[in-house]
């Protein structure tokens, strides 16, 4: 136990940066992390994230899908802390994806919420655009030269 903590104490004085974990304070907050699927559990690079009462929309990470975070910043300029117990709301979105809004009671520590969005059934009817015409927009005479 002595020799454990005495390389403890050296690596922490070699490499300061990498010394023993601590713990993490209250005042930071519990991290949360949300991970966004498809039906076929393949990550949505395009969602977003973000807090009913907030303005910001958070982007996931383009590769995996996942958003992590301990803490939102308000726009009324307080702080929504993660604190275990507590229930966090989260809307999430993406195109083509239906939005969801999800509750989630934070706990200590794993927290880790895989969410999946089902995709938004769209027909194969063609819309075509209508066509809005002006006063000024009269047919040209095919000899007539452009109006200046």
């Amino acid at each position: 136990m002595r020799v454990f903590a005495m390389l403890v104490m050296l690596v922490g004085m070699l490499l300061p940066g990498v010394a023993a974990a601590k713990p993490a304070k209250e005042s930071e907050g519990v991290p949360v992390r949300v991970i966004v699927l498809d039906a076929e559990r393949a990550p949505i690079s395009t969602a977003v994230i973000r807090h009913p009462l907030e303005a910001d929309r958070h982007r996931v990470n383009s590769v995996d899908g996942s958003w992590e975070a301990s803490i939102l910043y308000m726009p009324d300029g307080s702080e929504l802390r993660f604190t275990p117990g507590m229930t966090l709301e989260l809307e999430i979105s993406a195109p083509g994806y239906m939005t969801q809004v999800f509750q989630y009671q934070v706990r200590k520590r794993k927290n880790v919420v895989e969410l999946s969005l089902p995709k938004i059934e769209m027909d194969d009817t063609t819309i075509e655009e209508p066509v809005i015409s002006f006063g000024r927009d009269l047919p040209r005479e095919p000899n007539e030269a452009p109006p200046q």
